[in-house]
């Protein structure tokens, strides 16, 4: 009775007024860390800065039409660092993605010109191969369990023979013929290769695809479970395999992904110049996985997001272009992105680790 009487006490008297008292573990960090520990805060900074700096070194940069001109060469490899930059997510590299782009392009063209076929029949057909071309390099990763470096290493050096070679064995020349006069030209332009009027100026319509698509992958990464596999494969795949996430199907998902965003940069490129040259495309894979890594996405999988290479492929855009509205030499392009990945990856290293200070 009397441990009874002792009990009472402990369960209904409040606890005494005062600060709560806490071990260190749940206590809540500053909103400014917690920013940091975004991935694509960083980048943004980053981006927010390069276009001040091109801004004040070169006027004409401020006019309506050259920001058009920024947007449509960030769009260009945008597009393409947004699946490259999932893929990295989950914790896989794809090199031939640069190469993939220009034989996309090829096989649409030649299937038109050579069969004299409507131009949508070559679409069609360069989609399912480009699609084939990633489910090829996802099966063997996951297969083989070589590394996707060297699996996609070979898939470049296959595509960058086979562009040059069969494109010169069909046309006889390095570029295809003009397609411009082709049924169904003038309807796939409009799809993938048109401009809007906005206020006077023209603006590529990649720009808008490019921003439609992040917005979609942003929206898969964190509102849906298929976003969840890709973080969980590329963080660690034998945990995620035991949890029950299919880890193969995800990895080749992914790839295939990357193939369907060469498709579409491919059409781009070809209704654009109504002619491809097929040894194009060649270091094309490294700005793609530089622009994914500046936007915050881990060399080890399992970090990143779809925002970040948005700002990274928009400082390559400004820079690209910043360069040549400033009249500098453009030779530098290639030692200014050097600087910017190098900046980067400093940056997150930095932001890592003070996100996780306590």
């Amino acid at each position: 009775m009397s441990m009874a009487q002792h009990a009472e006490p402990a369960v209904g008297t409040p606890p005494a007024p005062g600060p709560r008292q806490t071990d260190g573990r749940t206590t809540r960090r500053p909103l400014a860390l917690r920013l940091l520990a975004r991935p694509e805060v960083g980048v943004f900074l980053g981006a927010v800065a390069v276009l001040v700096f091109f801004l004040i070194a070169a006027p004409s940069l401020r006019q309506g039409s050259s920001i058009a001109t920024v947007l449509y060469q960030s769009s260009t490899i945008g597009i393409m660092a947004l699946p490259v930059a999932l893929l990295m997510i989950g914790g896989e590299f794809d090199l031939s993605s640069g190469v993939a782009v220009i034989t996309s392009a090829l096989v649409a063209s030649m299937i038109s010109y050579q069969l004299t076929m409507n131009v949508w029949v070559g679409v069609i057909v360069a989609l399912f191969a480009s699609l084939a071309v990633g489910a090829f390099n996802g099966w063997m990763v996951v297969k083989t369990g070589l590394p996707s470096f060297l699996v996609t290493l070979g898939t470049f050096l296959i595509l960058q023979g086979v562009n040059l070679a069969v494109t010169k064995l069909i046309t006889g020349n390095v570029a295809t013929d003009d397609i411009s006069n082709m049924d169904g030209f003038g309807q796939a332009k409009k799809i993938f290769a048109s401009s809007v009027d906005i206020a006077g100026v023209e603006v590529k319509i990649t720009v808008f695809y490019w921003l439609a698509f992040a917005a979609l992958a942003t929206w898969v990464l964190l509102r849906t479970k298929y976003g969840n596999w890709i973080f969980a494969v590329g963080g660690n795949k034998e945990s995620a395999r035991a949890v029950g996430v299919p880890v193969n199907f995800t990895k080749i998902s992914l790839f295939m992904l990357v193939g369907f965003g060469a498709w579409f940069v491919g059409m781009h490129n070809l209704f654009s110049f109504n002619t491809v040259q097929s040894g194009e495309g060649v270091g094309q894979e490294l700005i793609y996985i530089a622009a994914a890594v500046i936007g915050g996405c881990s060399l080890t999988g399992g970090s990143g997001s779809a925002i970040g290479p948005v700002f990274g492929a928009f400082m390559f855009g400004m820079v690209n272009q910043g360069i040549v509205f400033a009249g500098w030499n453009p030779d530098w392009f290639k030692a200014f992105l050097g600087v910017m990945l190098l900046g980067a990856v400093l940056i997150n290293l930095w932001v890592q680790r003070t996100a996780t200070r306590r």
